[in-house]
């Protein structure tokens, strides 16, 4: 139906520490990388030749997706860096510069093409999407979806006019100064002609860059306002909020793995947990090889990533715990998101191993 890119790139510095050893778009949801989510999802509409472009920690993002062929589809990468004193070093030259660095290296973008950002969940209509930019004859289109006015200041806000036509934007305005609640999703379709546009060989944003050109000269340019779901991970909370909401079943297309072996209470292979002795109310799902000692108690929706060990007398509460954490005895959890290194509340507050202002005692479980 068409080619697409995953943007990919950034080092998602909002949302670290989640991402100070992972590229943003492997951060795990029910244990997968939010960018498979998204691939499965374009391989759904037929779209199976994706490129993506990759910086920080590239090697991540293309040791574990490779040539996408178990997903079904084919995936190249466009490394974005430079040589500095000998040394490679990433170096992102904008979305729109991705685009005309993957252009100019292999004219890859040669039909419609479709544009994502590679760290949000979602279940467009990407058949209806595409109808709808064909049938306005646009050169660039850009996915939007309607927001409180509250919440205009987390967004970047397109204005429109009564037949979709973009006519400005406002980046992140206050919500008595924004001139509409339509928020731009990350999610754009472009005609091979906007390419032109880009200028080569330096940074240049979508958002920032080409879009304000394209009303600057006029072209063909709207937005899509349609219903469908879009989780974006752009913040801590966010990560936190979106657990919580899969685990409660609220998230189409994403099913809890393992095996349900108590009202939603779902276990990986090989646990060890003392099931008459622990107390547990779901939705909470255990993963493989992690031990869950009497006493513990661990109340839903919570993810315990697999290797993790919750000691004796501990209560984990609506909270997420990444592989190998180990939760002290005792200590009580509440809406957190654990690691073996650091603990995030769900506000973004962040404490490290060994931080003396901190009660809370937890480690890595593989020590």
């Amino acid at each position: 139906m068409a080619k697409a890119m995953i943007l990919a790139a950034g080092q998602g510095t909002r949302v670290r520490p989640l991402t100070k050893h992972t590229p943003k778009p492997m951060v795990p949801i029910l244990g997968k990388p939010v960018m498979a989510y998204l691939i499965e999802h374009l391989a759904r509409y037929d779209v199976k030749q994706i490129m993506v472009n990759v910086a920080f920690m590239h090697w991540k993002i293309e040791n574990y997706f490779g040539d996408g062929d178990r997903w079904g589809v084919e995936l190249g990468y466009s490394y974005e860096g430079v040589r500095e004193q000998g040394e490679v070093v990433c170096k992102p030259v904008g979305s729109a510069g991705g685009m005309r660095k993957i252009q100019d290296f292999g004219g890859f973008f040669d039909e419609t093409f479709i544009v994502l950002c590679g760290d949000a969940i979602i279940d467009l209509d990407i058949e209806a999407a595409l109808a709808e930019h064909k049938a306005k004859g646009a050169i660039a289109s850009v996915v939007t979806l309607d927001v409180p006015r509250s919440e205009t200041k987390n967004y970047g806000i397109v204005v429109a006019d009564a037949d979709g036509r973009v006519t400005s934007f406002q980046e992140k305005p206050k919500p008595e100064e924004a001139r509409s609640t339509l928020a731009s999703t990350g999610i754009y379709i472009f005609e091979p002609a906007v390419l032109d546009l880009i200028p080569p060989g330096r940074e240049f944003d979508i958002g920032s860059d080409l879009f304000p050109l394209l009303v600057e000269k006029g072209l063909p340019f709207y937005a899509q306002n349609r219903p469908f779901e879009w989780i974006d991970i752009g913040r801590v909370a966010d990560y936190w909020s979106v657990t919580q909401r899969v685990l409660a079943g609220e998230v189409a297309q994403m099913q809890v793995p393992g095996r349900e072996v108590r009202p939603q209470v779902w276990v990986g292979l090989n646990t060890s947990v003392d099931w008459d002795k622990v107390q547990i109310e779901g939705p909470v799902y255990i993963g493989s090889n992690v031990r869950i000692e009497a006493g513990a108690k661990v109340v839903g929706p919570t993810w315990i990533g697999h290797g993790s060990h919750l000691r004796g007398g501990c209560t984990v509460e609506r909270s997420v715990l990444i592989e190998h954490t180990r939760i002290g005895e005792g200590m009580l959890v509440q809406e957190m998101i654990m690691s073996p290194q650091y603990c995030v509340d769900r506000s973004g507050h962040t404490s490290y191993v060994g931080d003396e202002v901190t009660p809370l005692r937890w480690g890595d479980a593989r020590a």
